[in-house]
């Protein structure tokens, strides 16, 4: 394990959980997080080095937790010893970084995972199933909103930091490519790195998905509508138990498009599903899909092609940013590698 900030001890336990899978190493550059560790987990071996633990033949596998900055090098150095890797979102700071992990994984034959953690929540996993069952209808628009007061971050803004979350369950449940992709912001503190941003996704056939992200929020809100041609989903990540509801609503057209001023709204109410969702943690099947994946060989469920697509938008959308809002077109994901603007800047 690499880094033990916020994110690190969470993913130490749920490994720690696993009967196929032992830590033996931490690492991270404050002591005062080690000996923490150490306290709680005897046997793993802790240093301020990481890359004492990739000389150690032992290790099989590497999971990164530090600033987005330096998980390119770091994932880099793991693959070319050897080691599988998962990697704390987003995958990179760049497509171009990103891109160039999926290459070096594929040549050595090695598993590489980006940790999409809400991928893995019952709640979006139910959700996926009520969307490929087609008793929703045709998906109509995502739109999603992801504020609180805080944490202010120093080296990246609130897009590159919160938006990842929701890009991934866009990305898992829509299964479709973006044309165009816009977005504004601001930031209030004094030093340029954007705090709060709208982004907006088009899709083919009138999708649309809306992304608000915000550090600046007096509470703290984790809500997603998803609109169906024929029910709509709300899902409250904040909720304790009801987190996903299933609302029996939409409209009825009369008419026909060639008459348009003789087109009649109707609308329909029926009734609210609340689907049982269980409470297995999130970070224990994410811990379980990388050593799985490990050991039958295959690509995990949030691979780094799923990793590269989430900063590719990442990046598209700092382009944006940069420019005022003005649309960034999707035709080819790869075209914004050539001019990618730093991630905490609020324009180019």
């Amino acid at each position: 394990m690499i880094g033990l900030g916020y994110w690190g001890p969470n993913l130490i336990r749920n490994f720690s959980d696993l009967d196929d899978a032992q830590v033996v190493w931490c690492s991270d550059l404050s002591q005062d997080r080690l000996n923490k560790i150490a306290k709680r987990y005897p046997g793993v071996k802790c240093t301020t080095n990481y890359e004492d633990l990739l000389r150690d033949p032992e290790v099989e596998a590497v999971v990164i937790a530090t600033p987005v900055s330096t998980h390119y090098p770091i994932a880099k150095a793991a693959l070319e010893r050897g080691k599988h890797v998962m990697i704390e979102k987003p995958l990179a700071d760049s497509s171009e970084h990103a891109l160039g992990l999926v290459d070096l994984a594929r040549r050595v034959n090695r598993v590489l995972m980006v940790d999409h953690t809400f991928i893995y929540t019952s709640a979006v996993r139910k959700i996926r199933e009520l969307i490929d069952s087609g008793d929703l209808g045709e998906v109509l628009y995502f739109d999603s909103v992801r504020v609180n007061l805080g944490l202010f971050q120093k080296d990246i803004n609130v897009i590159w930091d919160l938006a990842p979350h929701d890009l991934s369950i866009m990305d898992y449940l829509l299964r479709a490519e973006p044309i165009a992709i816009s977005a504004n912001g601001a930031s209030h503190a004094g030093n340029g790195i954007a705090n709060i941003a709208y982004m907006t996704l088009r899709f083919p056939n009138n999708l649309l998905a809306h992304f608000h992200v915000n550090w600046l929020a007096p509470v703290k809100i984790r809500q997603t509508l998803i609109g169906c041609s024929k029910k709509m989903i709300v899902y409250d990540d904040l909720e304790p138990t009801d987190k996903v509801r299933v609302y029996d609503k939409g409209i009825v057209i009369n008419g026909s498009p060639e008459k348009r001023y003789q087109t009649l709204i109707g609308y329909r109410t029926g009734d609210v599903l609340i689907p049982k969702i269980d409470a297995t943690e999130a970070l224990l099947r994410v811990a379980q899909e990388f050593i799985s994946s490990i050991q039958e060989n295959r690509s995990p469920l949030t691979d780094g092609v799923a990793g590269y697509r989430v900063v590719c938008l990442l990046e598209a959308a700092q382009k944006s940013l940069g420019a005022n809002g003005s649309e960034v077109l999707l035709t080819d994901l790869k075209a914004v590698e050539s001019a990618s603007p730093t991630m905490a800047a609020v324009g180019g």
